[in-house]
């Protein structure tokens, strides 16, 4: 089979890779513009909001580098949906805070609260996708 072909019986690894840039694009975020996240952070959560901005921030690019290597794309894949769920309460946070500051403003805070319905369900079929672990 000439190396360009696509191995019919493969399976499609569009949903991880498309989650791998999602992943890897907010992970560098978090570094790049930290203050923004650090105001998603809950307050009710103990300690210094910038920790949990850092280390959301290399799940997020951890997560997205292994979803982009076919070795650990089950496991990252898993990972994924555990890391979506888990920013849920920073993503309610955001939408309660930017609620009363406009329709714009309230638009993208609940656009980005469902937006994690997506990212759940593709890390889903991402892992259903990868590939099966060598033995």
């Amino acid at each position: 089979m000439d190396e360009r072909e696509v191995d019919p019986g493969a399976a499609d690894q569009t949903p991880a890779l498309r989650l791998a840039a999602v992943l890897l694009t907010g992970g560098t975020l978090h570094f790049a513009v930290p203050r923004f996240f650090d105001g998603i952070i809950p307050a009710q959560l103990p300690g210094p909001a910038r920790t949990y901005t850092r280390v959301s921030g290399i799940a997020a690019l951890g997560i997205g580098a292994g979803l982009s290597v076919s070795r650990t794309r089950r496991t990252s894949a898993a990972l994924a949906c555990g890391f979506f769920v888990a920013v849920l309460p920073a993503k309610v946070q955001l939408a309660v805070d930017w609620w009363p500051k406009g329709r714009v403003a309230a638009t993208i805070g609940i656009a980005q609260l469902f937006w994690q319905i997506p990212l759940i369900t593709e890390s889903i079929r991402a892992h259903r996708r990868a590939p099966a672990p060598h033995r």
